[in-house]
Formats: C-alpha cells, sequence, structure tokens
C-alpha cells in the first residue's frame, strides 16, 4: 500500500490550513494509520501542536520542512518514516516558485482552505488558477479541492464563493463553520476526531467530506477540472 500525501495550501495568511492539516492528521492517526504531519512554514505551528499532544495521544510523526538556516539539517528533519500511510503537509503564506514546485513534487491530492469573504477570494483567486495550469498537476493528476473554512453561522452560503468556484469548474468539497471547538482542540493537542462525542458532533460531521475524499485515493478525476484545464491552457496560450 502506498503513501497517500495530502498538501493543504493557501497563499493568504489566516486561511485555517493549519486547522485542516493538523484535524486531517489526527483523524488518521486515531484510525491507526500511520501518519506524518510535516510543516514547511517558519512559525511551526503544526509541529508545535504535535508537541502539545498527550503521551498517549495517537502517534503522528512530526517533520520539519521550513527553509534552511545555517544550525539545521534541513534533510534530516524532513525524513518520513517509511511506514508512513497518511502524510499531510502544512504550508506557508505565499508560497511560490521552487518551494512550491517542491510541495507539490509530493503531493497526490491538494486542498486549498479560503475564508469566505471578498478580499479572501481574491487573493485566493488567481493562485487556484495558476496552479490549475502547473506542469506537475497536469502531469500527475493531481486532485484538487476547496474548503470552505471559518464560516459564519448567520452565513452559511456566501454567494461569491459559490460563483467563483462555480466559474473555475470546481466543487466545494465542506463547509466549516468558525467554532470555538477547533480553538480548543489545538489549544490541547487533540484533534476534533479526539475530542468526546458530544462536545465535537457537529464539527466531525462537517470535515468528514474531507476525510473521505482524502481516502478515495482511486477515484477518477473530476471531469469538469479536466475540463477547467484545458480551457484555462487554451485562455493562456491564446
Amino acid at each position: 500500500m502506498r503513501m497517500n500525501t495530502t498538501l493543504v495550501i493557501n497563499p493568504k495568511g489566516g486561511a485555517g490550513k493549519t486547522t485542516v492539516a493538523i484535524n486531517l492528521a489526527s483523524h488518521f492517526a486515531a484510525s491507526n494509520t500511520a501518519t506524518t504531519l510535516m510543516d514547511y512554514d517558519p512559525q511551526g505551528s503544526s509541529l508545535h501542536w504535535l508537541r502539545s499532544r498527550a503521551p498517549g495521544a495517537a502517534k503522528i510523526h512530526g517533520a520539519n520542512a521550513a527553509p534552511p538556516k545555517p544550525d539545521r539539517l534541513r534533510s534530516f528533519e524532513m525524513y518520513v518514516p517509511p511506514e508512513t500511510r497518511q502524510l499531510v503537509i502544512d504550508t506557508p503564506a505565499g508560497a511560490s516558485g521552487l518551494l512550491l514546485q517542491e510541495m507539490l513534487g509530493r503531493a497526490h491530492c491538494v486542498i486549498i482552505p479560503v475564508v469566505p469573504s471578498s478580499l479572501d477570494i481574491h487573493a485566493t483567486a488567481n493562485f487556484i488558477k495558476d496552479l490549475l495550469l502547473k506542469g506537475r498537476i497536469r502531469e500527475r493528476n493531481i486532485r484538487l479541492a476547496v474548503v470552505a473554512n471559518r464560516v459564519r453561522r448567520s452565513m452559511p452560503v456566501y454567494p461569491p464563493l459559490e460563483r467563483f468556484l462555480n466559474a473555475l469548474n470546481m466543487k466545494l468539497l465542506a463547509r466549516l463553520i468558525d467554532s470555538d471547538v477547533y480553538v480548543h482542540a489545538a489549544e490541547t493537542g487533540v484533534g476534533i476526531f479526539e475530542m468526546d462525542f458530544p462536545a465535537s458532533v457537529a464539527e466531525r460531521k462537517q470535515f468528514m467530506p474531507i476525510i473521505d475524499w482524502v481516502d478515495d485515493q482511486q477515484a477518477p478525476r473530476d471531469d469538469r477540472t479536466a475540463g477547467t484545464l484545458y480551457e484555462l491552457g487554451r485562455t493562456r496560450s491564446a
């Protein structure tokens, strides 16, 4: 059985990349799946969360992939155990160029969290369009999905986000309501699937489409996304 790698990425800070990454990793670990959480962000939020986990918590291997410093051996810190079956990668804001290519070179699927606001959608739109045209995305048939994160309960559906995704022929994978449960989980070194069920039942239900999508590695690429690649390619080359 091969290792599956999920890249959680958005060029804008505050999109909730770490929230998605740590809860994805903790779910797989709690399900007795060998899991590694790799952090490319120099702030190291995911690795800080790992260090705060209780000794008896489900084991998650941590890998530090932040840009190298003179006193660090990056290749050693990036080690991923060969038994790993789910590798989840948390990324920094503004990743581009060679760093982005390096991360995409590892990925089998890409999750793009976006906060449903006009400013965040604008900041994310060009990134997704460019991402769809990356050679690695097309050559390796990397699957893409968008998650609405920190959605306000008073506005569970945000029409500009829906229009934005429809313009790209992409589906919205999940809506994660802005909830203190995620904050409490992060502060205590657990994921929502490791909390008492009654305390996190709503959040678990919202997050499950992400789990199912990542788990379903045999699913063919959505034909609508394939069409998007073709049309965007024609537009860019015109």
